[in-house]
């Protein structure tokens, strides 16, 4: 599955144009968490400049929980952090979890009923707990990613919905 992520990083564009058509149907949707792609995930970053009337945040491992940060432009604001991952510098601002209206997030793979496979540390899983129970959680994938069985286990949190670069089967 690893593999096959980094021969569609390219495919970023396609879900990003996914990402932005469903933005566009959900104006409620003001703050929008987002992720730094690591080795072949989808890169989200062009979102932030692309559409500046929303809040986008960014996690930033802190122990072994997640928190969240608002980021303007990408380029200047994030740093290499935990296991590798760019995400915000210290000094940007801190958003409550609750204040989030949708959390874009990223997965190995993801089955049609929204449950998520992840990368085993149980760090967006954590987190999500701690989300208002109107925020949406949505998966973000490409379609190889889309498995019949995620092995779900007792913390996992389901998804609300997928965004793909072409609708879910």
């Amino acid at each position: 599955m690893r593999e096959r992520l980094r021969e569609h990083a390219g495919d970023s564009a396609a879900l990003r144009d996914a990402i932005r058509r469903w933005l566009s149907e959900h104006p409620e949707c003001r703050t929008v968490a987002i992720f730094a792609a690591l080795p072949g995930e989808p890169d989200l970053l062009p979102l932030v400049t692309l559409h500046p009337e929303r809040r986008w945040v960014l996690p930033k491992v802190q122990g072994d929980a997640l928190s969240f940060h608002e980021v303007t432009a990408p380029e200047h604001e994030l740093i290499t952090g935990a296991f590798g991952i760019r995400e915000p510098r210290a000094d940007s601002p801190l958003v409550a979890i609750p204040e989030i209206d949708v959390f874009l997030c990223p997965g190995l793979a993801f089955d049609l009923l929204g449950n998520r496979l992840g990368r085993g540390r149980g760090f967006y899983d954590r987190m999500l707990e701690m989300a208002r129970p109107d925020a949406l959680k949505l998966g973000v994938c490409f379609p190889f990613q889309l498995v019949d069985d995620t092995f779900l286990e007792p913390h996992d949190i389901r998804m609300d919905g997928l965004i793909t670069p072409s609708p879910a089967p």
